[in-house]
């Protein structure tokens, strides 16, 4: 029987330790092909390239893998790799592991997200992965049996179209982690603020930080379980259409 066909990406960069942990694992499961941006591309949401010509070499990291380096956005690499790159269509897709956390309202900015909704697009099962830690030497071993539980079970039980997995890991040793926890989104934001500057030479520029505030005090959220010390599990879809909101809308007098 023909091992699957795993696509692996992500938004730290083809190099970030989180992808590395990431492809020694799907190596378990299948004939892996790595397309990455060739640099950090964190924050870039759906972006794509447009303007400028797109480069994807092939690199050595990994004997016995095929990887690229790609000049464009997370979702170019999705789009090249599909396209250009693969000998077929991939049987799943994962991004990650992205070092800090696309939980709640953060995966509408998120590269390694927008990679793997990118692939439901495409019709093609896949995973976003994060880990609540933000460091360069972040800790990737300790949940390392949980995303082989999760990568199985896509596997196994496939997804409907165009549905992804947003997976979120608390910066715990794997002692620690209580367990898999299927969620919603939270309702949360972030309040900007913008520290104003001028350069050497006169001109005003900006430098943004932000405070995450958790707008929501359910049980049920993704950041309830991260907080439990839970990996958190939320199905995500690339239709925005706030369907709840159709029939009143019908009746406003367009």
């Amino acid at each position: 029987m023909e091992r699957p066909l795993i696509l692996v990406t992500n938004d730290d960069g083809v190099t970030a330790p989180g992808i590395r942990a990431l492809i020694d694992i799907a190596k378990e499961f299948g004939d892996v092909y790595v397309v990455a941006p060739d640099s950090p591309q964190s924050g870039m949401g759906h972006a794509v390239t447009i303007n400028s010509t797109l480069f994807c070499d092939e690199i050595e990291v990994n004997e016995g893998i095929k990887e690229y380096a790609c000049s464009g956005t997370p979702v170019d690499c999705v789009k090249l790799a599909v396209s250009q790159i693969l000998p077929r269509k991939p049987d799943l897709c994962i991004s990650g592991i992205n070092h800090g956390s696309n939980s709640s309202v953060n995966v509408i900015y998120s590269g390694t997200m927008s990679a793997a909704v990118e692939a439901g697009i495409e019709g093609i099962p896949a995973i976003g992965f994060s880990l609540s830690d933000f460091s360069y030497n972040a800790n990737f071993k300790a949940a390392e049996k949980f995303i082989k539980i999760i990568i199985a079970q896509v596997l196994e039980n496939k997804l409907p179209k165009g549905v992804v997995l947003n997976v979120n890991i608390p910066k715990l040793e794997e002692d620690q982690i209580k367990g898999i926890k299927v969620c919603r989104q939270a309702d949360a934001k972030w309040e900007e603020k913008f520290d104003k500057r001028e350069d050497p030479r006169g001109r005003t520029y900006y430098w943004m930080s932000g405070e995450f505030k958790n707008l929501d005090k359910g049980d049920d959220t993704d950041e309830k379980a991260l907080e439990e010390g839970y990996i958190s599990v939320v199905p995500v879809r690339y239709d925005l259409t706030a369907h709840h909101f159709i029939g009143d809308l019908k009746n406003w007098n367009f």
